[in-house]
């Protein structure tokens, strides 16, 4: 639902009327805004890292989620168990998706944005913890040695006793998952402390490869459904009203990749940021883990559907670079990935013949 708060970011500082925006933006969000009568124009070079750093970013973790979906999709451990996503979810999605984004409005509107930013801010701090040790443990598990004293614990959370007694919370961990979690832990503190764009990154990145992982459509009639949703609710808000904007605006999380376009003149303190959000990368992800388990599913030893979509992606991202910086307006990116997406696909099934299989 929050796919796009930050799109207003992408305006090119190139223009003088954009830059004082981005720096008004920048100073809403934290950042160290820039001096009004000497404001920072970005160099090519600068430019062409952060939206590269950005686009490379945005693939990692769907080609990375979309493998372990299929390793998911298999799994049995009640940790990994996927969210299946309905075709009647997926059609209610946009609505409750622009009701948040609405309350969200109504709430900087009424309600004063530092304790709201507050809050939001301690409610990411926990789920980014708890998303960024299950990105790692995979991971952890590769790097240490079988001889390593890995421990399992349990917590068990009951409530009643005796033959009334029901589990609310069962969990299983190891040493290894505990070591993760000091880990996540120590990021999150970071972020709490300086919202520094790295910290904001990782607990990004392990966001959307979470998403891409765990969250599963049912069949492609049920990612069209989402997508051509999506891509409506993408436009109207961006277009159409300023609350997107005045939410962008106010909003503080780790929902968005940014990357700063003045590192390469000021270091790991730049504060000029590129940025994309979440949803750009999650929406299609999932989609496009979809169609490597129809791969998978197909048993032709071929990921046919899945690098056509990669690639679709990569083009509809591009693209909407392109159109932004021609333009000098921010772009929803989601205008040009839903049709990349979901069009390159489907042609190729139907030169293959595999058009009706496929929607099956």
């Amino acid at each position: 639902a929050l796919s796009d708060f930050n799109d207003i970011h992408n305006i090119p500082v190139s223009d003088p009327e954009a830059a004082a925006a981005a720096a008004v933006l920048d100073a809403l969000n934290g950042t160290e805004a820039l001096n009004a009568t000497a404001k920072f124009v970005a160099s090519p070079e600068g430019t062409a890292l952060a939206y590269g750093s950005l686009v490379l970013m945005a693939l990692l973790p769907i080609f990375f989620g979309a493998l372990r979906s299929v390793h998911c999709s298999k799994s049995k451990n009640a940790s990994d168990m996927p969210e299946t996503i309905t075709s009647r979810d997926a059609a209610r999605f946009p609505i409750i998706a622009s009701c948040t984004l609405f309350g969200l409005y109504l709430f900087f509107k009424v309600f004063s944005q530092e304790y709201i930013n507050m809050l939001l801010s301690v409610y990411f701090f926990g789920l980014g913890v708890l998303a960024l040790s299950h990105t790692l443990s995979p991971l952890m598990s590769r790097i240490f040695p079988e001889s390593f004293p890995n421990k399992q614990y349990q917590l068990l959370f009951t409530q009643g006793s005796d033959d009334t007694k029901e589990e609310i919370v069962n969990y299983e961990f190891d040493t290894k998952n505990l070591l993760c979690l000091v880990i996540g832990a120590v990021v999150g503190v970071w972020y709490l402390l300086k919202k520094h764009w790295i910290a904001n990154n990782l607990f990004g990145l392990a966001f959307a490869l979470n998403g891409v992982e765990l969250l599963h459509l049912n069949n492609v009639n049920t990612g069209c459904i989402l997508l051509g949703g999506l891509f409506v609710y993408d436009v109207f808000w961006v277009f159409g009203t300023n609350v997107m904007v005045t939410v962008a605006r106010s909003f503080e999380a780790p929902i968005k990749l940014v990357f700063p376009q003045d590192l390469l003149e000021r270091g790991l303190g730049a504060s000029n940021f590129a940025m994309l959000g979440l949803g750009d990368i999650v929406i299609p992800g999932i989609f496009i883990a979809l169609l490597l388990r129809f791969d998978v599913s197909l048993k032709k030893n071929s990921r046919t559907y899945f690098y056509t979509s990669f690639l679709a992606y990569i083009f509809g991202l591009g693209l909407t670079i392109f159109v932004m910086h021609t333009f000098k307006h921010a772009q929803p990116a989601l205008l040009y990935l839903v049709p990349a997406c979901v069009g390159f696909p489907v042609v190729v099934a139907l030169i293959k013949g595999e058009l009706t299989e496929m929607f099956r």
